[in-house]
């Protein structure tokens, strides 16, 4: 949570304090509610940020689901004027070991122009509020810090007789708090600090009281001689591969996932911003991204290690293509499931997908292997590939089954924190069970085509 720049921090804490009543007194499901007002450890060091930590029961001990929770916090949260609050869940996995917390899409803003991004990111921001993807949106980059600019006025200053050294002496005499040097009385050191009192900095923009000396030694109002301007600037400035950059941060809308939310703040950065500007993911978003580009390479590792293992073990290039046939129909069977039970493509159901392929594929071994040995009987190509599927259903049967009701617990999302792992057992249990049943058509109708195109080839 955070509240506007330059509030006390009694402010923040009634604020934090108005949080954990309402979840204290709507959330039965709660073990533990830990809140921290202004927290040392963000690196930012200000009053107006806080956390507040909700520890839930067991899931067999509650009967709503945690994103129900987090969804009923986000709309109460979101109805508190006194500042801004997110509801984040923990990411069940991070790639790289970094940190689990943070809105799910994370979007980083880069330009050498620090102007640029003056410009163009409250009108990103206010496209990513706009668009019914997200729930919620914050960025890094805020520009909320109150600041005076003191602009000297040379031309006044030398028709006055004022030295520029002077006026800045004067002003950092003022208010910049500088310690000057140190004296020691009774056996303690203090600091000599030069500085107006309080009561004299109160209105900063009033400089009629202080006065500096010309060279004649007439005394002038300091106003004569500069002009003071108030702006807003952000409290800290931020790089990503060194340039100047903004992480925009957003929520996901509920039934959307981390692609739909890259592809939608990519789609608004095509729209919203100039050719200077360039994007980067960070956080869960880059997780993800990385963690798909890896499992696919892992896919296709898998896919040709196979290959090449039953192209060795059959001596052949075609008996590997007519097992391995069973892979696209599990790939299938497993998107189908997932779509059915309205689940995500996300790192779990990836490893699934993977398992798939050496779960399947001795489907296929089976039944090439024993329609081989009929063909060395003398049996033709249609008759041994109908022999192998029917020879061969019990034991693809057994073992589909077996591995089916393994993984069913899985998909039922048994156990504590279960639920983030269903879409793996759903992919493996809808894969295994579409594949086996197409195996049984699909790989003897191929085997017996393939194995009279190579018959003709030998004889030619």
């Amino acid at each position: 949570a955070s509240a506007p720049e330059g509030v006390s921090y009694e402010y923040m804490d009634h604020y934090m304090n108005k949080m954990t009543r309402y979840a204290l007194d709507s959330i039965p499901e709660k073990t533990i509610i830990l809140t921290v007002t202004a927290p040392g450890f963000t690196g930012s060091g200000a009053v107006n940020t806080g956390f507040m930590r909700v520890v839930l029961v067991d899931p067999t001990e509650r009967s709503r689901s945690q994103n129900e929770i987090a969804q009923q916090l986000q709309k109460a949260v979101g109805r508190m004027q006194e500042g801004k609050g997110f509801v984040i869940q923990d990411q069940t996995i991070s790639a790289g070991g970094g940190p689990r917390i943070g809105l799910p899409v994370q979007f980083i803003l880069q330009n050498q122009d620090f102007e640029k991004l003056r410009e163009y990111l409250p009108q990103f921001m206010e496209a990513v509020a706009k668009h019914p993807v997200f729930q919620g949106n914050d960025a890094n980059l805020k520009f909320n810090k109150p600041e005076l600019v003191i602009t000297i006025d040379r031309d006044k200053a030398k028709a006055l007789d004022v030295s520029v050294m002077d006026i800045a002496q004067t002003l950092q005499l003022a208010y910049s708090g500088v310690r000057y040097n140190y004296f020691n009385m009774k056996g303690k050191q203090y600091q000599v600090i030069g500085q107006m009192d309080r009561a004299n900095r109160d209105e900063p923009m009033d400089l009629t009281s202080m006065y500096v000396r010309n060279t004649k030694g007439n005394l002038i109002q300091l106003d004569n001689v500069v002009q003071v301007a108030e702006q807003t600037s952000p409290p800290q400035l931020y790089h990503y591969n060194r340039y100047k950059s903004a992480t925009v941060s957003a929520g996901l809308a509920p039934g959307k996932t981390i692609g739909d939310g890259v592809k939608a703040m990519q789609e608004i950065a095509d729209k919203v911003l100039d050719d200077s500007f360039s994007t980067e993911l960070s956080g869960p978003s880059r997780d993800f991204a990385e963690s798909s580009s890896n499992t696919t390479f892992a896919f296709l590792l898998a896919l040709v290690l196979i290959y090449l293992v039953l192209a060795a073990q059959f001596e052949s290039f075609i008996d590997p293509f007519i097992i391995m046939i069973t892979v696209p129909l599990a790939f299938a069977g497993a998107l189908l499931a997932l779509w059915y039970f309205d689940q995500t493509i996300n790192i779990f159901s990836q490893i699934g997908i993977i398992m798939l392929i050496g779960l399947v594929t001795k489907n296929g071994i089976l039944i090439v292997e024993f329609a081989n040995h009929k063909r060395a009987e003398g049996f033709n190509a249609t008759e041994a590939a109908t022999a192998a599927a029917v020879s061969r259903l019990r034991p693809i049967l057994m073992t589909s089954l077996a591995t089916s009701l393994g993984a069913l617990p899985i998909a039922l999302a048994l156990g504590a924190a279960a639920s983030s792992r269903m879409p793996m057992g759903i992919a493996i249990v809808g894969g295994l069970l579409f594949s086996t049943f197409l195996t049984l058509y699909v790989v003897p109708a191929v085997y017996s085509y393939l194995s009279r195109r190579k018959k003709k080839g030998v004889q030619e």
